[in-house]
């Protein structure tokens, strides 16, 4: 689809990365991200905070690994207090929740099942508790279960699609609207998926897609708040989510369509978080952000 260039190694300014990855493959989604194979990079040492969110506090779904990790990471370096939701991968969450206070910041972590609206209204709730406050919703929970054929996407995997990646998005944003003051952000996390397609991921583009409109629709709703409401859309990112969806041979193509020819690592995505979260975007609602290593999609 892409011209090919000779990459042979990638250099950023955290580390060198790889441009592919060894065969892995785990059984059970979201994953485990202390199991994969090399780990991912969510901390970027040469990311400096200036206090962009000091005094802020901070609900962040799926915090524990992957991308939302390294939101995590950075929000506490810019001075956020956390709330970290998660279902059960404790080991990761209490990785994350070391690295978060080893920055100065403070870290509650909830494991729960965010498809049930109880426990997203508790996610709000004990973090009011123990902060008195919330300024900052970070949605980025989500599973992914390919399938080469619509006809293998049963009704128990598109329900459990579906619950996961867009229902915690209403229950989430019900619950802590009454708390979210002017000045306050909610980011969701879509994806490259809801404008390019992705033949294997036809019920998660899916609800890549509704995340799009939710963030729209609710951007107009409570704009007269001051409230603001983005999105972020990655494109591949070297995440549990991965290992956790796809066979282990696919895993050693990951990332090698896009223009780039490589998987982002999820400390890229996280400085894009922090711009919605921030002040800095005071006069952006309503969008999404790609950061997609290069693929084209209309927006």
């Amino acid at each position: 689809m892409y011209p090919m260039y000779p990459y042979y190694s990638y250099k950023t300014s955290c580390e060198e990365q790889p441009l592919s990855f060894p065969a892995q493959h785990q059984d059970r989604q979201p994953g485990m991200e202390y199991l994969m194979v090399p780990r991912p990079i969510f901390d970027n040492p040469a990311y400096m905070g200036s206090g962009k969110l000091k005094n802020k506090v901070a609900i962040i779904t799926g915090g524990d690994s992957g991308i939302g990790r390294a939101v995590a990471v950075a929000f506490a370096k810019e001075g956020a207090d956390l709330a970290i939701a998660y279902l059960d991968e404790h080991i990761d969450a209490e990785e994350t929740k070391k690295v978060v206070e080893g920055y100065g910041s403070r870290c509650l972590l909830l494991p729960g099942d965010l498809r049930e609206e109880a426990w997203c209204q508790e996610v709000v709730q004990r973090t009011v508790i123990t902060y008195g406050k919330v300024d900052i919703l970070v949605l980025s929970q989500g599973v992914q279960f390919p399938q080469s054929s619509i006809l293998g996407i049963s009704k128990e995997q598109l329900e459990d699609t579906f619950r996961t990646n867009i229902y915690p998005h209403f229950f989430l944003t019900k619950e802590a609207l009454p708390f979210l003051q002017p000045g306050s952000s909610i980011i969701s996390t879509a994806s490259v998926t809801a404008y390019a397609g992705q033949p294997l991921l036809v019920d998660y583009s899916a609800t890549k897609g509704a995340i799009v409109s939710f963030t729209r629709s609710l951007s107009l709703q409570v704009v007269g708040l001051g409230i603001r409401v983005n999105a972020v859309a990655p494109g591949t990112v070297w995440t549990p989510l991965q290992v956790s969806s796809y066979s282990a041979e696919y895993i050693t193509t990951l990332g090698t369509n896009a223009p780039m020819r490589r998987a982002g690592q999820p400390f890229e995505l996280a400085p894009t978080y922090v711009y919605l979260a921030s002040d800095d975007s005071g006069f952006v609602t309503g969008q999404v952000l790609h950061v997609n290593g290069g693929v084209m999609t209309e927006t």
